[in-house]
């Protein structure tokens, strides 16, 4: 293994939105390997500025604990920082490093995008309108009961971050939301301040946010917090689609799985399997098997995951009981027996076969 020496410490930050999907649990596995090849603490931040479904925070940190993933305490609400949130706010506006938005995000999605703006980006409607437009924009706001946004000015057009898996990573900066239009602080500037506060340096997290990467380096630079280390990690898929994997698309959730028969170590078996690493019952085994030449060897392919749900087609069928299950009847897996039709059960191993 490579030697490396004690830095700061790497995290989870689920949005407690609902329960845990098989990726997002292989995100949190990913972020706490990565913290433990590189000798960091882990913390776990529960980002609970919008989305919020009662409960879901509770289920999820008790999936987690059920993995075997383990943290340094407390366990961070984002929700509690609105007043830090907020100071920084006031900070970027007397340094004139915000504008006001009026745009609607139907304004946003009809607008031409800016020359040499990546898809996506704002395009700059609001950001150099006159003070008597301002005036104009903002009456008109308040009028339907609306107040603007407000949004980062730059000094910087384009920004570098570090990425373990994509290396030197430059890109425009965004002109993104700190503050909605409700005055909640948004995620980008929530995620910076909050990191920095838990001594994270490094982020691991879905692919999906890399694009986002360097603006909110470019922001923690204006806010004079040190860099991170980021880890980008390819997203899971659902297989017969190809979007993002989601509980419509069957049996995902470490829940859902239970009641497939599934254990909590069936579960990281094949979480490890999608990371190349055979017969993993613990996450410890992964560790083991993952070191930081490993981790950083990783495919960038998404996870194609075809939920076990989707397997069950026939009523009756011959399926084999998990590798625990097998080993406690003293058979090797696969073992096959039969299944009536009133049973809710498929093992790992018929999955296997069946994909």
């Amino acid at each position: 293994m490579s030697e490396v020496k004690a830095l700061g410490a790497g995290r989870f930050a689920p949005s407690p939105s609902g329960d845990l999907h098989v990726g997002n649990l292989r995100t949190a596995v990913l972020a706490w390997l990565w913290a433990k090849a590189t000798a960091r603490r882990f913390k776990l931040r529960i980002e609970d500025l919008d989305r919020v479904r009662s409960g879901a925070a509770d289920s999820q940190i008790a999936d987690l604990t059920a993995l075997g993933l383990m943290w340094d305490a407390p366990v961070m609400y984002q929700s509690t920082r609105l007043d830090v949130h907020r100071r920084a706010i006031d900070y970027l506006v007397e340094q004139g490093l915000v504008f006001e938005c009026y745009c609607s995000r139907r304004d946003i999605r009809e607008a031409a995008s800016a020359p040499h703006r990546p898809p996506g980006h704002y395009p700059g409607t609001c950001l150099n309108l006159s003070d008597a437009e301002r005036g104009r924009r903002r009456a008109a706001l308040a009028e339907s009961g609306r107040r603007p946004a407000l949004r980062l000015r730059a000094p910087m057009d384009e920004w570098t971050i570090h990425d373990e898996l994509y290396g030197e990573v430059r890109a425009p900066v965004d002109h993104f939301v700190i503050q909605r239009s409700d005055g909640t602080p948004a995620y980008n500037l929530a995620v910076v301040l909050d990191d920095a506060a838990q001594g994270v340096d490094q982020v691991t997290r879905g692919d999906d946010l890399l694009s986002q990467a360097p603006a909110q380096g470019a922001l923690a630079d204006m806010l004079g917090i040190d860099q991170v280390n980021f880890v980008h990690v390819p997203l899971a898929l659902a297989a017969g689609t190809g979007q993002r994997l989601a509980k419509r698309d069957g049996a995902v959730t470490l829940s859902d799985l239970r009641k497939l028969g599934w254990t909590v170590s069936d579960v990281i078996e094949w979480i490890g399997e999608s990371l190349g690493v055979r017969g993993a019952r613990s996450i410890n085994d992964l560790s083991d098997a993952l070191d930081l030449s490993a981790l950083r060897a990783l495919p960038r392919d998404p996870w194609m995951v075809t939920p076990p749900s989707q397997i069950k087609q026939n009523p009756d069928r011959w399926i084999a009981p998990s590798g625990a299950a097998a080993r406690s009847k003293g058979l090797e897996p696969p073992t096959f027996c039969l299944v009536s039709n009133s049973s809710n059960v498929i093992s790992l191993d018929d999955y296997r076969r069946a994909i």
